[in-house]
């Protein structure tokens, strides 16, 4: 009789002790589930991030181009390479600067952007830093080519004769076929 109280004992306590440790099966699950959704939606704003990121690199160029061609046109006008008369697009009385949306080239022989000259000039490339992050080393890649930039330049008359509308639109394709545009607008005057 002794021995049966003495395993009774032995279960009762061993009893006693199982439901305070551990969790459950389904709290560990649950808890997997949680953590998983939230690295996945983490890994998504690591894509959204990463896709901005080219974005703003090719607004930065579409900007800088129509800048180019904004400042090509008023040196041309401050150092006296072309006349007022010329400041107009092709079709308009004696104007240089070719209409509609052109493939990004550099300028031709008279030194500006946008004008007739610059269909037989090279396309316009962008260098990148190599490795050591320093422009026009070894390690550099090979110049990238412009290709998917187009850029117009429109001159209209203002209500002024002494002043014209420079509107300078820069188009290119994003990823995802997206066409995106940057305008820039400026007036020009005949005096320096």
């Amino acid at each position: 009789m002794d021995t049966t109280i003495a395993r009774n004992r032995t279960k009762t306590s061993w009893q006693a002790a199982s439901p305070a440790g551990g969790f459950t099966l389904i709290e560990v699950l649950i808890s997997i589930v949680v953590i998983t959704i939230g690295l996945l939606s983490l890994l998504a704003a690591f894509g959204v991030a990463m896709q901005s990121t080219h974005l703003a690199k090719e607004d930065m160029i579409a900007k800088q181009l129509a800048q180019e061609a904004m400042e090509s046109i008023v040196t041309a006008r401050e150092t006296a390479n072309i006349t007022w008369a010329q400041i107009q697009n092709v079709g308009a009385s004696g104007g240089i600067f070719v209409s509609g949306l052109q493939p990004i080239k550099q300028a031709g022989a008279d030194g500006i952007i946008g004008t007739a000259d610059d269909s037989a000039a090279p396309p316009e490339t962008m260098q990148d830093p190599g490795p050591d992050g320093i422009v026009g080393t070894a390690d550099d890649p090979p110049p990238t080519g412009l290709t998917n930039f187009q850029r117009s330049i429109q001159i209209a008359p203002s209500t002024s004769v002494d002043l014209r509308t420079v509107t300078i639109t820069v188009q290119y394709a994003a990823n995802g076929g997206r066409v995106r545009t940057y305008v820039l607008s400026g007036m020009i005057s005949q005096y320096r």
